[in-house]
Parts: structure tokens; C-alpha cells; sequence
């Protein structure tokens, strides 16, 4: 018989697990704590009762909820980098990276039955964002996908590696805020009409760099 804890993914009390595999299973658990109620309404004592451990279990794995958080942070926020890095590499033709980049980012925000769904709240949405550790990780998960986007556009088109960094930096902005708008949007529109309007919109203005010779 499948007990409820199964059901939901998680080991029924008492269950020995492997460390990696215990790891997940706690990272899940605040994942979902933190994204309902925000980083410091989770208390670490609701994290360990949503897991099926006790607390002293919890903070074998992590000593404070500073660093749990932080795990988190870290996973997602090298996935979003992970999915911009694929979309650049996925073609030489520009036209369809700028779209596989855009959707890259609307897929990230999305995340609906995944595990990593509201994620995205904690990357950029996190009651958090003014702790050091927070926002270091914050600022270096921005720079990590725009200087692959800067990469790509100062070997297509010549540019500066400055003005190539300039410019990546607009896309990512553009791409970030527009697809947390439309996930909250009340009106909000088909995914891929959102992307199909956000790759015109960059488009226009990226497809008029010159190409380098």
C-alpha cells in the first residue's frame, strides 16, 4: 500500500535514506515551506515535519536555515543558467537563439508540475534579497547568463566586449521582468504567444547589429 509520504515523494518516518537522496528530499520539502510562506515565516521545525524527520536530522544536512535557503538558491539558480547556455548552443542561427533564450526564461518562471515549480520566487522574488549571501548569489546567477548572452553577441557581431556586455544585460532584463509580469498577469496570455511577442520585440533590436566579418 502506498503510504501519504510516498504519494508525495518523501520516505515514510523511519525510512533510512542515502545521504544524497535524503538531501533532495529536504531541499523539496523547504522548497515548498519557503515558496508558500517566504523565508522567514518557514520555521526549520515545520521544514523537518513536511519531510517526515526530526529536526536534529535536519540540521545534520543543514546547520542553519541561512544555508539550507541558499542550497536552494544555488540549484535553481544554476538551472536557469543551465537552460540559457543550452539555448545559445542549441543553433548557430540567431534568430532562433533569441527565442530559445526568451522561452528559456518564460519556462523557468513557469515550472508548473516540475520541481522546480515557484522556484523562480526564489530566485527573484526572496524576502531575502538584502542579505549578502542572498544577493551575491542573485547577482552572480545574472552575470553567469548574461555573459553567455554577451559571448554569443560579441562573436556574431564585432561589438566591444563591454558593449556586447551592455546589451546582454538589456535582453536579460527585458526576458526576466517580462515573464514574471505575465505569470502574474490576470489576463495572462498562451506561453508561447508571450515568447512569440518578447523574440519580436528583441529582435528588432538585436537583428540590426552588424555582423561580424
Amino acid at each position: 500500500m502506498t503510504t501519504t509520504e510516498e504519494a508525495r515523494g518523501r520516505a515514510p518516518r523511519g525510512v533510512r535514506l542515502a545521504r544524497p537522496a535524503r538531501r533532495k528530499q529536504l531541499l523539496g520539502a523547504a522548497q515548498e515551506l519557503f515558496v508558500a510562506h517566504g523565508y522567514h515565516a518557514a520555521a526549520m521545525d515545520d521544514i523537518a515535519e513536511r519531510a517526515g524527520v526530526s529536526k536534529p536530522v535536519l540540521y545534520q544536512h543543514f546547520p542553519s536555515k541561512l544555508e539550507l535557503y541558499c542550497a536552494l538558491l544555488d540549484q535553481h539558480a544554476e538551472h536557469l543558467q543551465q537552460k540559457v547556455r543550452a539555448a545559445l548552443g542549441s543553433t548557430t542561427d540567431n534568430h532562433s537563439r533569441v527565442a530559445a533564450s526568451v522561452a528559456a526564461y518564460f519556462d523557468f518562471v513557469d515550472g508548473e508540475g516540475t520541481p522546480a515549480e515557484g522556484a523562480f520566487r526564489l530566485v527573484f522574488e526572496s524576502d531575502l534579497r538584502n542579505d549578502p549571501a542572498v544577493r551575491e548569489r542573485v547577482e552572480r546567477m545574472t552575470r553567469g547568463c548574461a555573459d553567455a548572452i554577451a559571448e554569443t553577441i560579441a562573436h556574431d557581431t564585432g561589438y566591444r566586449a563591454e558593449e556586447a556586455q551592455l546589451l546582454s544585460i538589456g535582453l536579460t532584463g527585458l526576458m526576466e521582468v517580462s515573464a514574471r509580469w505575465w505569470l502574474t498577469s490576470p489576463d495572462r496570455i498562451p506561453k508561447e504567444r508571450a515568447v512569440e511577442l518578447l523574440l519580436g520585440l528583441a529582435w528588432r533590436g538585436i537583428s540590426g547589429s552588424p555582423r561580424a566579418v
